[in-house]
């Protein structure tokens, strides 16, 4: 099993005067109901956000929210109730979540469990906590993959409606035209209907940069096959926000917390509130527990974009 190679620095094992050890052991006399839920501050710095007293700082500025309400210093939160936002980014609170980025190499398959055997993208990350693969990458293809035991932060990755960007380094058997360029840019009649616009540019002659929204089933060879310039060689490079061009095939390291709530920002539609999502959240009941080795369902079967 890979080893993590990053060194990781612990968030809260800063030794100032905010690092108390009985926030949730508040006392009473015996007439007041004990206080549920933890200190909302305390909540912020185990998931990476900052120091005890930072998290307090930002919570005093009015940059988060509980449940689409501005919060104050001394909230508590339910961790698996609450939606907690930082600047508009809902923030991955729940206890046990954990959030991989690997540079998946050729010939492995994007799964939990292969039945021909072959060597899986679970193969390549820790044991436990399960964890699934987010979207998909064919097993000739390359490059970036999200795996994780967040359910809700994988919905929102892989449902269509969402549309976050993944850039491709392509390599193609010869030098597309400007005419085959100017197709895959505006879009590429395949047998399940036209493409959306795509970003396209040229960085080497037989080399492109592609950068798409959609996820069907091989979009990109599919696309290059079409006008003419099958694809020798794919690479996903980016995925939202998130990349890393140092990190290696079979390689993976843990996203930073900053780079959880840049993905959960991504996927927030232009406009959007806090109160707005909210409400949705709650209209909508919480997000099912996802068991080990079982994929969220997106609101339908997602196809491969590689």
């Amino acid at each position: 099993m890979p080893e993590d190679e990053r060194t990781d620095t612990d968030d809260d094992s800063d030794t100032d005067d905010d690092s108390d050890t009985d926030d949730d052991s508040d006392t009473n006399d015996g007439t007041d109901a004990a206080p549920t839920g933890e200190r909302l501050q305390k909540v912020l710095a185990r998931v990476g956000v900052g120091s005890r007293r930072a998290c307090e700082e930002l919570i005093a500025a009015g940059r988060v929210t509980v449940n689409g309400t501005p919060a104050v210093l001394g909230d508590r939160v339910d961790v698996g109730r609450d939606t907690v936002e930082l600047d508009g980014a809902p923030l991955a609170v729940a206890p046990g979540l954990v959030h991989y980025l690997l540079h998946k190499p050729a010939g492995v398959v994007t799964t939990a469990d292969d039945p021909e055997g072959r060597p899986t993208v679970v193969d390549l990350v820790p044991e436990t906590p399960r964890v699934f693969p987010v979207g998909r990458l064919d097993a000739d293809s390359e490059g970036l993959l999200i795996l994780t035991n967040d359910g809700d932060l994988a919905h929102r990755l892989t449902h269509p409606s969402f549309g976050v960007d993944k850039e491709y380094l392509v390599e193609t058997r010869g030098t597309p035209s400007a005419g085959a360029l100017r197709r895959l840019r505006l879009g590429v009649e395949l047998d399940d209907g036209v493409t959306a616009p795509a970003t396209v540019g040229v960085v080497a002659p037989g080399v492109l940069r592609v950068v798409i929204h959609e996820g069907r089933n091989r979009q990109i060879r599919r696309m290059c096959e079409a006008v003419g310039y099958p694809v020798v060689r794919l690479v996903r490079t980016r995925i939202g926000p998130v990349t890393d061009r140092r990190l290696r095939p079979g390689s993976w390291r843990h996203l930073t917390g900053d780079e959880v709530r840049a993905l959960a920002l991504a996927t927030q539609p232009a406009g959007d509130t806090p109160k707005a999502r909210a409400a949705r959240t709650a209209a909508a009941g919480p997000t099912p527990r996802v068991s080990p080795g079982q994929r969220p369902s997106p609101g339908g079967r997602r196809a491969r974009p590689g």
